[in-house]
């Protein structure tokens, strides 16, 4: 090393002023330490980056103590290894004097003394915590990743599986054409529901969008549908379902009830106490139509069943699916804890 500062130039060797500028100078912290771990020196460098103001109040003061966790086993397992004539390395995080949160890249190896024997040990620490951030996040990210791909999965599985609960009832019967814009019409409320999904990334679906985007294709200007109700959110599942049913609801009505006449329908939603447990209710309710009267069993479809069965699996709710003479009326009852988040105001839409 002497020979080297030589060649470089002569005035360079057994220069103290030179050893000060390299350690002053290097952004690594560098200490040296007794052979019990004590801390005897710290370069200026090391101090600056340390956010260390007074050296004296350090020195003498345990190095492994610095770290905490893991961090502090691995440094006392590096002191242990340089005592012996090795070289130990290992990355853990610790604070500056000044609280500041760092990661550091830490490598351990003896000074040996004149008899070639380990008299202190040398410590460098070098500020690795940009990297160590970016890792991290990076890991974060893959890890985000994974799960929303795991999630998308699932949510396609399940939506592959409602779509073939649809044509497998749809396409009964032989009025093809009929089946084809059945089925057609049910994929298009199922689209739309997942149109809202997505502006907020399949976390929950406002249920006036997911009533209003069922109601679209039956609209007609008149001012004979209403709706009614709080802003409230609902799961994936509870507004695929709701969408799903209300489309049902209005078919049906266009075709055999108050919307195939000059009748009305009203559409309402509440959070209310029920037996001191808030509770949500929907209601579908038609007036106005042709006299209605209950199907048999054997003539109920794939609207009905979808209706009481969905409705009632993922809103955990009580369906009940009344033919009055005035109308069709459909009412779901559900714990108000199904459903994502509380009514926050009110408002009332009509058509």
């Amino acid at each position: 090393m002497n020979d080297e500062l030589v060649a470089a130039g002569s005035e360079l060797a057994g220069n103290d002023d030179v050893l000060r500028g390299v350690l002053a100078g290097c952004g690594d912290c560098i200490k040296i330490l007794d052979l019990d771990g004590r801390l005897q020196f710290m370069s200026e460098g090391g101090k600056r980056i340390m956010e260390v103001d007074d050296f004296a109040k350090l020195k003498g003061c345990p190095w492994p103590d610095f770290w905490v966790g893991a961090g502090n086993i691995d440094a006392r397992n590096a002191v242990e290894v340089a005592k012996a004539g090795g070289v130990a390395h290992f990355k853990g995080a610790a604070n500056t004097a000044k609280g500041t949160p760092r990661y550091w890249d830490v490598q351990v190896s003896a000074i040996l003394g004149s008899d070639d024997k380990p008299s202190h040990l040398l410590s460098i620490s070098r500020d690795i915590t940009d990297e160590w951030r970016a890792v991290s996040e990076l890991n974060e990210a893959m890890d985000r990743q994974a799960f929303l791909t795991a999630e998308l999965q699932h949510r396609i599985k399940n939506t592959l599986a409602m779509v073939g609960a649809i044509a497998n009832q749809t396409m009964r019967g032989d009025d093809v054409d009929a089946a084809r814009e059945a089925f057609s019409a049910r994929l298009m409320t199922l689209s739309h529901a997942h149109d809202i999904l997505i502006q907020t990334s399949w976390s929950d679906a406002p249920i006036k969008e997911v009533v209003n985007g069922a109601l679209a294709s039956h609209r007609t200007g008149q001012g004979r549908i209403s709706v009614t109700g709080p802003d409230m959110v609902l799961q994936p599942k509870q507004a695929l379902a709701l969408a799903l049913a209300v489309h049902e609801l209005a078919t049906n009505a266009t075709k055999y009830g108050s919307l195939s006449g000059k009748g009305r329908v009203e559409i309402t939603w509440s959070d209310e106490l029920t037996e001191g447990v808030p509770g949500f209710r929907f209601k579908w309710a038609e007036s106005g139509g042709p006299v209605v009267t209950e199907p048999p069993a054997a003539k109920r479809g794939f609207g009905s069943r979808l209706i009481e069965r969905m409705l009632s699996n993922d809103f955990s709710a009580e369906v009940r699916v009344s033919y009055k003479p005035s109308g069709v009326e459909c009412e779901l009852v559900a714990p108000l804890s199904v459903l994502t988040a509380p009514a926050l105001l009110v408002e009332v839409a009509a058509e």
